[in-house]
């Protein structure tokens, strides 16, 4: 199934319900989200944090949490072993972040001894549902990566086309953003976009992935700027991927895109041996909805290849 649409996930039909532990459950916006993302057959919920904490929010919030496992642990760092412990013992498809600082829960996850590490890096992506756009468009990483280096920003690529691919999209088209579509020495981003492209034409990314390099934003989205500059690309105009250079690019047209363009969204940190479900406060109850959702599609996708 292809997904073009954000609701969509939300209709996405599994085998069996995938296990997400959610780390830290006493947050009133999360728990509503995740027993919602139940009772519509995405998850199978299973609740780590201040039991008696989850109950009240619950009866405040008039949702039934009593049909749910639910494992008592109030320290923070304890309730993040239990739930990347889980997901060890495979009692877990994947994780959610309740009321814990990011921090706190990704040193579980990176824990040398019993975390979830793989020689990738840890990558936000975001994906965005535009009412003036053909597809949705994917973001990375505007939420992790401060500034990337070329490694870090191959990794990032490939923790991105995990998510287009997991969604049904069997070509993706990367986009490596920078301020212009000239290289320039003084300018890093256009020097790595550049190399990215040639990693590209030299077979580096696994087959049906398109990387061009470097576009300004413009180029990236909009055929008739890249008509009207001359820019020629399979790229131009039909980005799947938007990378950026650095996390202020990313942070930037991620706020514009949710606050100007009043553009739905999921978002997902990629690059452990599960997806981790990571949201903000300020996330609407329709985001988190859509990225528990999102973090389900991935882990049975991870489970089917």
């Amino acid at each position: 199934m292809k997904i073009n649409k954000l609701d969509q996930l939300l209709e996405v039909k599994h085998d069996e319900k995938m296990k997400l532990a959610v780390i830290a459950s006493h947050d009133d916006g999360v728990l509503e989200a995740i027993v919602k993302a139940s009772e519509i057959g995405i998850i199978e919920p299973i609740l780590i944090g201040d039991e008696i904490k989850t109950k009240e929010i619950a009866k405040e919030l008039k949702i039934n949490v009593g049909k749910y496992e639910i494992i008592h642990e109030p320290e923070l760092e304890k309730a993040a072993q239990l739930g990347v412990k889980l997901v060890r013992e495979n009692k877990a498809n994947f994780i959610m972040k309740g009321l814990i600082d990011t921090s706190t829960l990704l040193r579980a996850v990176l824990n040398k001894e019993w975390g979830l590490r793989t020689n990738s890096l840890l990558s936000h992506v975001m994906v965005y549902e535009i009412q003036n756009y053909h597809k949705l468009i994917y973001l990375t990483d505007g939420g992790m990566n401060i500034s990337p280096n070329l490694e870090q920003k191959i990794k990032i690529v490939e923790n991105s086309v995990t998510v287009v691919k997991a969604l049904g999209n069997e070509k993706v088209k990367v986009a490596c953003l920078a301020a212009k579509e000239k290289v320039d020495p003084k300018m890093a981003a256009t020097v790595d976009a550049l190399e990215l492209k040639n990693r590209y034409l030299e077979g580096h990314f696994e087959q049906g992935v398109v990387v061009d390099g470097p576009m300004a934003l413009d180029l990236a989205i909009s055929q008739d700027s890249a008509r009207i500059k001359g820019y020629e690309s399979e790229v131009a105009g039909d980005a799947d991927i938007l990378l950026v250079p650095s996390i202020e690019m990313g942070n930037g047209i991620g706020k514009s895109i949710t606050y100007f363009a009043d553009g739905k969204s999921a978002g997902i940190i990629m690059g452990a041996k599960v997806p981790i479900v990571l949201v903000s406060r300020a996330d609407s109850y329709q985001s988190k909805l859509y990225s528990i959702a999102l973090g389900g599609v991935i882990s049975r996708y991870y489970n089917l290849t």
